[in-house]
């Protein structure tokens, strides 16, 4: 069912199967993390720009209830993000002990 919206780019599909797959799953996690923080953010910043621009028209309340959305999400993806770094940070720790003490 083709609803004329545009797909994700095979590029964006093809990082985050690298990230799913990789062996390391802290660091997959990091990665889909990071990848969806900075998408989430970039999302927050084109909606405030065109929710400004659009104020007093009629599809202003679409771009503000995007804007409130958005905002949401990087809070929750930053969140997301950081989990994943401190599951990854931990694992390097281990590994690094394990190093030292054998």
């Amino acid at each position: 069912m083709d609803t004329g919206v545009a797909r994700v780019p095979p590029e964006v599909e093809a990082a985050i199967k690298q990230a799913i797959g990789s062996n390391n799953r802290a660091e997959g996690a990091f990665l889909l993390a990071a990848i969806a923080n900075r998408a989430t953010a970039a999302l927050h910043q084109v909606a405030r720009g065109e929710a400004s621009a659009r104020k007093g028209q009629p599809e202003w309340g679409r771009w503000a209830s995007l804007v409130n959305a958005s905002r949401d999400a990087v809070l929750r993806t930053a969140t997301c993000r950081q989990a994943a770094n401190q599951l990854v940070q931990s694992e390097r720790g281990k590994s690094s002990g394990a190093e030292t003490n054998a």
